[in-house]
């Protein structure tokens, strides 16, 4: 393959020779959830021990498709400009129905935003580089590698787990249990937990091919290309993506009936591949048969077990939901679980966890689950909406924004929820921060890295006074001040994002909590309180 898998060292864990105090945390899991799981953490003060049955990064590109939203979350990581760097921008897709391309769409068609609507990169980059910036706290994460959780078991209080090693096995306990560790979770076999949702019957194959001629053509802007009935694959689907180091990842859609393992062999692949790319050299990189699956726990948060990421919700790659939502999981998590564990919050507030990304997962299966039916029609109706779509699209415009090859993940609103105040502002409680260009007394930069700072922040645009409240950031955009940071909004888009004469509350997730057109200190105060949980129901 062409990225070198170099294994993580093992490092004998002190639990061999000795009792290890009790951990504040414990994360099961060093993909991208796990790993991001443990910076978010660091970055607010809080130790953690990651365990990982595996000593090298993910096999295969799997998770390709960063959306904006998570990359401006990698970016309060440390990590979205390294990612941004390397990965393949892309913001437009095409949709073809046999060899007529019938529909495009701009996924961002407005400037000023840090981040692109979405960047290609291959899952084993995004893993190697939150391993390397969770190295950055060598105090605050503890990783572990072919360190394999045989047994754990909630005892109220805490957790106590069983870890087996190349040396042997040893204990631990933690006050929170974090199951990041994927679709196949060990820990949620163990408790016995089961998925609900759908499970689709069609099968599809991944294959990453290594090209030096793209095969979008010559001079190409990377996009996303969907097909309907492609020529070189009748009566199926497929899908191009362009990645890094000349890397294309190519899904085509295979008979229900399909043995698997026989149509990944390099005899049943090639082939194929060399139907849609002709005689343009290709070298087979990674090559995967998977099924749909749009599945999730009934229950996130159990006790002192929390599921993050895959080991909570599965929904198919069709769409990018998958890794995205288990990051969006991280953010809403990590500064919940950090004022539980500082005594700021009840415990009820790790609650709104499941409340909050619950709904944020029923979103991404739904999407999900349209998505696939579209593909794959399971009635005749259903199959006669389809094709009568795919007809009238190719000189029907209202039809076309009806072809469905999965609806590109967008950031879930909690619009609703009880932690939101409820607000008149341009941009509702509930949404995640909306980005826009400024500039302050160090130079040009953007409105996101004022607000993502792991705090409540208070930032008012316009004619808008801001009063002092203690344990609350300030932000002025148009504003001249002597007592908190104050930034120009570049050609006016922030100002015209958020209104004029308005003051918006930030949650440390980015999330507005709250709108003001004459902010008092009492209204901020009670909105984050109310934010913090003030007006749930306490815990048992």
């Amino acid at each position: 393959m062409a990225y070198d898998y170099t294994p993580f060292p093992y490092v004998s864990p002190p639990g061999l020779t000795a009792p290890e105090a009790r951990h504040r945390v414990v994360i099961v899991g060093a993909g991208p959830i796990g790993l991001a799981m443990a910076i978010d953490l660091a970055q607010r003060g809080v130790a953690s021990v990651v365990l990982d049955d595996n000593n090298v990064v993910s096999v295969g590109s799997r998770a390709i498709c960063w959306a904006k939203r998570t990359l401006e979350i990698f970016d309060r990581l440390g990590v979205g400009e390294r990612m941004l760097a390397k990965g393949v921008t892309w913001k437009i897709g095409r949709q073809f129905h046999g060899a007529e391309e019938v529909y495009s769409f701009d996924l961002l068609p407005e400037e000023g935003h840090k981040y692109p609507a979405f960047i290609n990169l291959q899952q084993y980059y995004a893993e190697e580089y939150l391993v390397d910036r969770a190295r950055d706290f060598p105090e605050l994460i503890d990783l572990r590698f072919k360190n394999k959780v045989v047994a754990h078991e909630d005892r109220g209080n805490h957790v106590a787990l069983t870890v087996e090693t190349p040396e042997g096995t040893y204990s631990l306990q933690t006050e929170y249990l974090l199951a990041c560790d994927g679709a196949g979770s060990a820990t949620r076999e163990r408790m016995g937990l089961d998925f609900t949702g759908q499970t689709f019957q069609e099968q599809f194959l991944i294959a990453d091919i290594e090209m030096d001629e793209s095969p979008f053509g010559p001079d190409p802007v990377p996009e996303r290309w969907f097909w309907f009935d492609p020529p070189f694959h009748a009566g199926k689907s497929a899908l191009l993506h362009a990645q890094p180091d000349n890397i294309y990842r190519i899904d085509l859609q295979l008979d229900v009936d399909a043995d698997g393992k026989a149509e990944a062999a390099p005899e049943k692949v090639i082939p194929r591949i060399k139907a849609i790319v002709g005689d343009k050299p290709f070298r087979l990189d990674w090559v995967s048969v998977y099924k749909f699956r749009c599945i999730k726990l009934d229950r996130f948060v159990h006790n002192r077990v929390i599921f993050v990421g895959d080991s909570a919700h599965v929904v198919s790659p069709f769409g990018a939901r998958g890794g995205n939502g288990g990051i969006q999981d991280i953010d809403n998590l990590g500064w919940k679980l950090v004022a539980v564990l500082a005594g700021e919050a009840d415990e009820r507030l790790i609650e709104t966890y499941h409340d909050e990304r619950s709904h944020g997962s029923a979103e991404n299966i739904l999407n999900s689950s349209r998505a696939t039916n579209f593909m794959t029609p399971k009635t005749p109706i259903e199959a006669l909406f389809r094709a009568e779509v795919l007809r009238l699209a190719h000189d029907q415009p209202f039809a076309r924004k009806l072809l469905n090859s999965g609806r590109l993940s967008v950031p879930c609103s909690l619009e609703g929820f009880p932690l939101q105040t409820p607000g008149t502002g341009a941009v509702p409680s509930g949404r995640a921060v909306v980005d826009a260009p400024i500039n302050g007394p160090e130079g040009d930069g953007w409105l996101l890295e004022q607000v993502q700072t792991g705090g409540f922040t208070l930032v008012g645009f316009g004619d808008v006074q801001l009063p002092e409240v203690d344990g609350i950031a300030r932000v002025g955009i148009n504003q001249r001040s002597a007592d908190y940071p104050c930034f120009t909004a570049l050609k006016g888009l922030a100002i015209r994002r958020y209104g004029e004469g308005r003051a918006y509350l930030f949650r440390p997730d980015g999330h507005v909590c709250a709108s003001f057109t004459a902010p008092e200190a009492d209204a901020i105060l009670a909105a984050r309180a109310r934010a913090m949980g003030a007006e749930l129901e306490p815990s048992r």
